[in-house]
């Protein structure tokens, strides 16, 4: 019998795992599965359980957030030959679930896919030294709304929570002074909004084609954004974006393996979700499928 590592964010989403999860534990069992239950308590405690006990077990697999597994991966990342990880999406956005098409807010579902997928090559985000992001990192526009909005507003309203705490911050958009250099080039302007990614799918609403990113392939996307000018063209460039037409002259998105943002002062990020610290000079990098995903 198999042993799995399944580390538990008993406050991802709305606390929906408890339902039906004897059953996925039953799933797991029938399917050749000796589970081992890790609950978290604070954050950063899945990333200290996946380090220090990852490599005793054949998989590792986890209930949560996006953020949940970003810091699972976090904690693989520290260990040589991480174990393949499963996913079971239980959080607001639940992104890399829906670029990677897993089964959302079901443990049956997520059980079964576990179960009945491959282990695929993931490639994982490198920020300045020592930290790591699973899919995105950004800075600028709406970014703080993912670690801003409250806990018990995410778990009553979901995605609408994110959306009617942007909204309140349309009258703080700032436009932020950026170079960046990156493997083919230098840009330079005023930014509204940065990020670097590996997923087709950003805070849940902005859904890239699969054609443009491939998540094993050693590169990232970078989206930049710069200032329209005028509110109603923040509209105009929502309106293409949502509809994934990518041609505004506002936004450029580029395919790097690695990237330096340099600013005038501090600037905020957030990495999958999470409050990301404030840095003026920082180094993005693309590890090259360092880990591997089960879907």
């Amino acid at each position: 019998m198999k042993k799995m590592m399944l580390i538990v964010n008993p406050n991802a989403g709305r606390g929906g795992y408890r339902f039906f999860f004897g059953d996925a534990m039953k799933t797991l069992a029938d399917g050749g599965y000796q589970v081992s239950l890790f609950f978290t308590t604070r954050p950063g405690e899945a990333t200290e359980f996946a380090a220090k006990y990852a490599a005793e077990y054949d998989t590792v697999a986890c209930i949560g957030g996006d953020g949940t597994l970003s810091e699972v991966i976090s904690g693989l990342m520290q260990i040589p030959s991480p174990p393949p990880v499963g996913y079971f999406p239980m959080g607001t956005t639940n992104d890399i679930a829906t670029s990677l098409g897993l089964p959302k807010n079901d443990t049956v579902a997520a059980a079964r896919r576990v179960l009945s997928g491959e282990a695929h090559p993931f490639d994982v985000g490198g920020f300045g030294e020592e930290g790591y992001f699973a899919y995105v990192a950004a800075f600028g526009a709406f970014t703080e709304v993912s670690y801003s909005t409250p806990q018990d507003q995410k778990r009553a309203l979901g995605q609408l929570a994110y959306v009617l705490q942007g909204a309140a911050q349309l009258g703080k958009i700032e436009r932020i002074p950026t170079r960046i250099e990156y493997d083919d080039g230098v840009f330079e302007g005023e930014l509204v909004y940065g990020s670097m990614s590996n997923s087709t799918s950003v805070a849940g609403i902005v859904h890239f084609p699969e054609s443009m990113v491939s998540l094993g392939d050693g590169m990232s996307e970078l989206v930049l954004v710069k200032d329209p000018g005028r509110v109603d063209a923040y509209g105009e460039l929502a309106a293409a974006v949502l509809s994934r037409r990518f041609d505004s002259e506002y936004l450029t998105i580029l395919h790097t393996r690695r990237a330096r943002f340099h600013f005038e002062r501090p600037v905020a990020w957030t990495r999958d979700g999470e409050d990301g610290g404030k840095h003026q000079d920082v180094t993005l990098c693309n590890y090259h499928a360092p880990v591997q995903l089960i879907f």
